[in-house]
């Protein structure tokens, strides 16, 4: 789908076809592919996404009939019922029978979802936003720490070891630092041998990565004292040491959230923040 500029709250966005779109539903007799339908319907959930999640259409409020917003993208009934499938399945909105489709609160939005996530980040974060992030954070990596440092598994130790070392290797911005970073800090909850928590990483990634690249957005390498604190938490699972482990992970949220704050303080301020730290 073509970007188009955000909408003022309140205002009507001027109508624009998806991309590929011809400006009228599909012709029955010249059915579209099936890639070209599932690549239409993925932009026009992506678009009503960001629009739900910067609060064009607010939480509670009803979105427009289906006639109205199939003129509206140019696309047909079909692809504006698949992009509603996919936003219901992220519990963004909810379709009633004779009440029609309505933006759910957002204490039910699916916020572990990659793209729900993603969108979030394109809306530029609050300050809020990434306090609630790193409450998720603050209450599982400890603990996680600590029940990785007690099981003593040599092979998923030595997992979170490599990504340390590719930290240390990248820590200057020669490489994916990021993905070294997120590496370590999931390798830590599949060290831990709980497959609950082992599960849970695949679903905080995205919430990792986020927080990350907020940290990371205008920086060029690690702050040393960030990077001396992941060898601590490494040495903490390493030596068997629960408590060690869970504090020293503590101690690194406690500052990846002051740095998180400075980058959206400065992103706020200037053209482009220098913030130095991933978390």
């Amino acid at each position: 789908m073509a970007q188009m500029s955000k909408p003022s709250k309140g205002a009507e966005p001027r109508s624009r076809p998806v991309r590929g779109a011809s400006g009228a539903a599909p012709a029955r007799s010249r059915p579209e592919p099936a890639s070209f339908e599932r690549n239409i319907h993925r932009q026009l959930a992506a678009r009503l996404g960001r629009d739900i999640v910067v609060g064009f259409y607010a939480p509670g409020s009803l979105l427009p009939n289906a006639i109205e917003m199939c003129e509206r993208f140019s696309v047909s009934r079909t692809a504006l019922r698949e992009a509603y499938s996919m936003l219901s399945a992220k519990a963004l909105i909810v379709a009633r029978p004779k009440v029609g489709t309505r933006v759910r609160p957002k204490s039910e939005w699916n916020m572990l979802d990659p793209e729900v996530l993603g969108w979030h980040l394109e809306a530029a974060p609050t300050e809020e936003f990434i306090n609630h992030l790193f409450v998720l954070r603050q209450m599982v990596e400890p603990e996680a720490a600590a029940l990785a440092a007690a099981a003593g598994s040599s092979a998923t130790v030595e997992k979170v070891a490599e990504a340390y070392q590719r930290m240390e290797r990248f820590k200057n911005g020669a490489g994916d630092l990021i993905g070294a970073d997120l590496d370590f800090h999931t390798g830590i909850l599949e060290a831990t041998e709980n497959p609950f928590l082992s599960a849970l990483a695949g679903l905080i990634h995205a919430a990792l990565e986020f927080t990350f690249r907020l940290s990371w957005q205008g920086a060029a390498r690690i702050q040393d004292d960030r990077l001396l604190q992941h060898k601590g938490i490494l040495d903490a699972i390493r030596k068997g040491a629960p408590e060690l482990a869970r504090r020293r992970m503590a101690e690194l949220l406690k500052d990846s959230i002051e740095d998180a704050r400075k980058q959206l303080s400065e992103r706020g301020q200037t053209p482009s923040g220098d913030g130095e730290t991933v978390g």
